[in-house]
Order: C-alpha cells, then sequence, then structure tokens
C-alpha cells in the first residue's frame, strides 16, 4: 500500500507533464498569411480588400485547435485603390485613428461531424460580439528549413452595421452604394513556436 501511495503521485505528475507537453503554440506567419475581405458594391459586384499587417498565434492540443488569436492593423487596409483606402479609414467606415486594431480571440472550439467551428469574441471599431468562424486545419508538416507547419483556412460573414459601420450612401436605384454583408477569409501559415521564442499575443 505504501509503494502505491508512493507510485500515485509519481503516475499523476508524469500524465500531466505529458498534457501540458502537447500543447503547441503556431505563431503565424506574415509572408505566407492573407486576411481579406469581399463586399458589394452598387449592388453589381464584389470588391475585394486586405490587411497587410497582422500578428497571431494559433495554439493545439493533442494535435487540435485549443485557441487561436490575432490582432489586425486597420492602418494597413488595402484595396489597391488609394483614395479608396484613405476613405475606409475614415470615420465613415473603421475609424482608424480612434480604433486602430481589429481583434478577435477564440471563446470555445466546437466540432461537427468533423467540422471545426472557432467560436470568437471580435472586435471592431469598439464593438465586441460572438462570431463563428467555420475553419479547416491543415498539417503539421515540415518545411525545408525544418520548422514545423500548420495551415488555417477560415470563412464568415458579417453585416458591419452591428459593429458601427453605419455609411448609408443609396444609389438611384435604391441599392447601396457599399453593402452591409462582408465576407471575411483568413488563409493563414503558422511556424510551431520553440524554445527560447517570444510568441504573438
Amino acid at each position: 500500500m505504501q509503494i502505491k501511495r508512493t507510485l500515485a503521485p509519481i503516475a499523476a505528475a508524469l500524465l500531466l507533464g505529458s498534457v501540458a507537453s502537447a500543447m503547441d503554440t503556431y505563431n503565424i506567419d506574415p509572408a505566407h498569411t492573407s486576411i481579406g475581405f469581399s463586399v458589394r458594391h452598387l449592388g453589381l459586384n464584389n470588391v475585394k480588400g486586405q490587411f497587410k499587417e497582422f500578428a497571431g498565434a494559433i495554439v493545439l492540443d493533442d494535435g487540435k485547435i485549443a485557441e487561436a488569436r490575432g490582432t489586425i492593423q486597420v492602418k494597413s487596409v488595402d484595396t489597391g485603390v488609394q483614395q479608396r483606402d484613405n476613405h475606409l479609414r475614415t470615420a465613415d467606415f473603421f475609424d482608424a485613428t480612434n480604433y486602430p486594431t481589429i481583434t478577435f480571440k477564440t471563446k470555445r472550439i466546437e466540432m461537427t461531424g468533423g467540422q471545426i467551428a472557432m467560436i470568437s469574441d471580435f472586435t471592431m471599431r469598439g464593438v465586441t460580439k460572438e462570431l463563428r468562424l467555420p475553419a479547416k486545419l491543415a498539417g503539421p508538416s515540415k518545411d525545408p528549413w525544418g520548422n514545423l507547419r500548420i495551415g488555417l483556412e477560415a470563412k464568415t460573414k458579417l453585416n458591419r452595421k452591428d459593429y458601427g459601420i453605419n455609411y448609408h450612401q443609396v444609389i438611384e436605384t435604391g441599392v447601396l452604394a457599399v453593402g452591409e454583408e462582408v465576407e471575411l477569409e483568413i488563409n493563414a501559415e503558422a511556424v510551431k513556436e520553440t524554445a527560447g521564442q517570444t510568441g504573438n499575443k
């Protein structure tokens, strides 16, 4: 009995150690990641854009997503037209001066029939709402330089008015110049954090 009592805490410590070691942090690689959006223009066509500056991390627990977080720099918005980008940074849209970042952080991960959904707190223009991000995870696999990488694809839709972006110009046909529904798409690669590295928070 004494031996069992002695071995029990050792076994528990080993078990806890194995659980802890299964948690791996992967930091977003900006060079191989895109965060894009698409919105209807004049009711005719989808105009696409992206954010060029961002940071984030994905935490895996035994190969499954346990957490994801990210911060986007609003001033980096890029639709390929400088005049339009400058307008998007104003108070008509993102109001980059007062709200310089867009952030998201997972609250929980749901699995349904093998499909991943990241339920996240999404904050834009100072408004935080729960956002559901269906996602696909690929990897991990080793790159040519010996780093472990994963891939993450996520896509969802949101209503910009829910976040205080109330721009409401209407054209002759009665259609909004800029649609209210915005499609958000993330295509990310992330590199496993190693000892001594400081991850993106």
